[in-house]
């Protein structure tokens, strides 16, 4: 049988199988690597799917995208990142209701529970095990490169900590995340773990990581790779638990297997809600995908305009769910390349385009249906509606939900469709945003064991300009003394 090929969204150009890509940020013409096609699951195996442990799902889905690793090594890796001990629950991501909502029941998609008390730790404990194995098998040592606006570098981190073969390098937005988020990322002490702050927003730290990954000769001899959103690799974890939340849902909701539920996502970097088109063309039963914004709204504005504009740093607002104060969506070239019928060329030609002038559009063009076809619908929420959300949510539940949760509730409410179960993908625990907690409810979020204390231990970060050259230095000094 053959093994599942990988190319990029900007040319005809080739990249391998799974573990070709595993290990790398851009393609050598800038573009983001696809499957060349997406594995498709039918009636009978969606049943089979349905039976069956979270670890033992997501080797079965993940295996369809990585079919170049022995299932029964898969397995392994999965049963190692997923377990009860590590998410507090067999469910791994156990599915909590929300209440009615004018005819609708309205869910909880629980992803915050791993070590980091993020949703990204659902894909990150999962990356460690699989690049520890392709590293051991190829002999090659990785630097990773990444940027963070709060929950990807902890969850990279944590998962990476420790590894032999790899070091991390995270850049982050100084001055724009939680003291939590900061002290979770500059408290570790690891010596394979190197924090770096820029000024800006996290689009600056963004374009700091693709500026180096565009560079295919430096980037090939420093060894350096990703675990930013553009990790083909996150994108297949992720689309794991959008299976096991249908599961549960109709499951809770007495509905049989093939009935739609719609399902809400907080939006910044677009690769949570693509990791759910991905299910969705995969064959389970998705409706709506709707993706919920915070003041940043350039996929709000795309979804409703169909142009695309991100915004400048000076433009991108500073909120209180800083996660998603992104405005440069890194994962949505991969939506736009399914919306031009995978035509590299023509995605190519709307990048060079988004370049020149600092927009794009597809209306009037046969991408507008297919993106009307696609089932992803948006909103935007606010300061103000987050607060109001998180007040009543937990008068209604008991339940504190975090902010950027909150955003994805208070979007979901103005598409609920009677009788059709929303489930709302949680982004992250409330302890990572006490702030807003206590000026929406007066109280103090609860916090896990073992880190009432986490903003009082020693913290470690290189501060450096928002400037290539000068992070191209600074790595190529770290990793030629790490070798020597």
């Amino acid at each position: 049988m053959s093994v599942l090929q990988y190319r990029s969204t900007r040319s005809s150009h080739r990249l391998g199988s799974f573990q070709d890509i595993l290990l790398e940020g851009l393609a050598p013409d800038g573009g983001l690597a696809m499957p060349e096609s997406i594995p498709r699951v039918d009636a009978a195996e969606l049943a089979a799917l349905a039976q069956l442990p979270y670890p033992a799902l997501a080797a079965a889905i993940m295996g369809r995208f990585a079919d170049d690793i022995p299932t029964p090594t898969l397995a392994a890796m999965t049963a190692e990142a997923y377990t009860a001990e590590r998410f507090g629950s067999p469910a791994i991501t156990p599915v909590s209701s929300l209440g009615m909502e004018d005819g609708s029941p309205l869910d909880l998609l629980e992803l915050s529970n791993g070590p980091t008390l993020a949703f990204k730790d659902m894909a990150m404990q999962m990356l460690g095990p699989l690049f520890s194995h392709v590293l051991a098998e190829r002999g090659q040592t990785l630097n990773i490169l990444g940027a963070t606006s709060g929950d990807t570098g902890s969850a990279a981190e944590y998962a990476m900590r420790g590894r032999e073969r790899i070091r991390v390098f995270m850049l982050s937005p100084e001055g724009r995340m939680s003291a939590f988020q900061k002290a979770q990322m500059y408290s570790l002490q690891d010596p394979n773990i190197i924090n770096i702050t820029v000024p800006g927003s996290f689009d600056v730290a963004q374009d700091l990581v693709k500026g180096v990954s565009a560079d295919a000769e430096f980037k090939a001899r420093q060894q350096i790779g990703t675990v930013n959103s553009i990790n083909w690799a996150r994108i297949t974890a992720q689309t794991v638990y959008y299976f096991a939340g249908y599961f549960q849902a109709i499951r809770a909701h007495g509905l049989s297997l093939g009935d739609p539920i719609d399902v809400a996502v907080p939006s910044g970097n677009f690769g949570n809600v693509l990791s759910g088109y991905i299910a969705k063309q995969m064959g389970l039963p998705l409706g709506r995908l709707v993706v919920a914004t915070n003041e940043n709204d350039v996929l709000d504005e795309f979804f409703r305009t169909l142009v695309y504009r991100p915004r400048a740093t000076e433009q991108t607002f500073v909120t209180s769910s800083p996660s998603m104060d992104i405005s440069k969506a890194s994962n949505f070239e991969r939506y736009v390349f399914e919306m031009v019928g995978r035509d590299a060329d023509r995605l190519a030609a709307l990048w060079r385009q988004l370049a020149s002038e600092g927009s794009f559009s597809l209306a009037g063009t046969p991408a507008a249906e297919a993106v009307r076809a696609s089932g992803l619908v948006s909103g935007r929420s606010h300061h103000a509606a987050r607060i109001e959300t998180i007040r009543r949510t937990h008068h209604r539940t008991g339940r504190i939900i975090d902010p950027h949760t909150a955003d994805g509730v208070f979007v979901a409410r103005s598409h609920l469709r009677r009788g059709i179960p929303m489930l709302v993908l949680e982004t992250a625990l409330p302890a990572k945003f006490n702030e807003t907690i206590v000026e929406a409810l007066g109280i103090s979020a609860p916090r896990p064991a073992g880190l009432e204390s986490i903003e009082s231990l020693p913290q470690k970060t290189v501060a450096l300009p928002a400037d290539l050259q000068s992070l191209k230095a600074l790595l190529a000094e770290r990793i030629g003394a790490a070798a020597a």
